[in-house]
Formats: structure tokens, C-alpha cells, sequence
């Protein structure tokens, strides 16, 4: 799996973006898509995943102002992020990988080109 990703940039706190993750090749060993975040110094944490039949999953942070979606026809992930805090700050990563049945996002080793989002306070 190849991805790609698209967006980011810099936004005033309470701003808005958009991120996109455009996806090709094989398919076979992942059901789900996810964005990471990595800020400087911290580890990269998952933001939101969805599986391939459009379940998500969410970090508490982001619930209610980030949306996953994605469009299986056009093999894309994208995530809307609204009310943006200071806090958001970081290099965004899409990723390809496994949602378990338990809910719990596994990423496998498809990783797109980070792109980074600042927010200003």
C-alpha cells in the first residue's frame, strides 16, 4: 500500500483544515486507514482510524471536532478538524492498517509522508 497524503498548514487556534490521504495498491492485508499525529518531543499517537465498512474510532482529545470519512471509490481518507487548538500541533501521518474486533486500532507499516499542521494561539 502506497499513500499519500495532502493539507495541512498553518491556522489560528478555533481554525479549521483538512487533511487527505489518497491510497493505492494492494489492499489485502489492512481494513482500516488511520491519522497519527507526532509533535516534537512526544511519541506519535493515533488520532482517529476507520475500518474499510466506515466504523471509527477517535482519541478523547479530538472527539466532537475532528471527523474521519473516507471514499472507497476513490481509495482517499480524509480528516476534518475543526476547532483546532494550540495542542493540535504536530506532523499528521495517514496510516494502513487493522481495526480488531475489540475496537483497537493496529497500525501495520504503511505509512504516508508526514504533513504538518501549526496552530497559533
Amino acid at each position: 500500500v502506497q499513500l499519500q497524503a495532502y493539507g495541512g498548514g498553518l491556522v489560528q487556534a478555533g481554525g479549521s483544515l483538512r487533511l487527505s490521504c489518497a491510497a493505492s495498491g494492494s489492499f489485502s492485508s489492512v481494513n482500516a486507514m488511520g491519522w497519527f499525529r507526532q509533535a516534537p518531543g512526544k511519541q506519535r499517537e493515533l488520532v482517529a482510524g476507520i475500518t474499510n465498512i466506515g466504523g471509527t474510532l477517535y482519541r478523547d482529545s479530538v472527539k466532537g471536532r475532528f471527523t474521519i470519512s473516507r471514499d472507497n471509490a476513490k481509495n482517499t481518507v480524509s480528516l476534518q478538524m475543526n476547532s483546532l487548538k494550540p495542542e493540535d500541533t504536530a506532523v499528521y501521518y495517514c496510516n494502513a492498517g487493522i481495526m480488531a474486533p475489540s475496537g483497537t486500532y493496529i497500525p501495520g507499516n504503511y505509512w504516508g509522508q508526514g504533513t504538518e499542521i501549526t496552530v497559533s494561539s
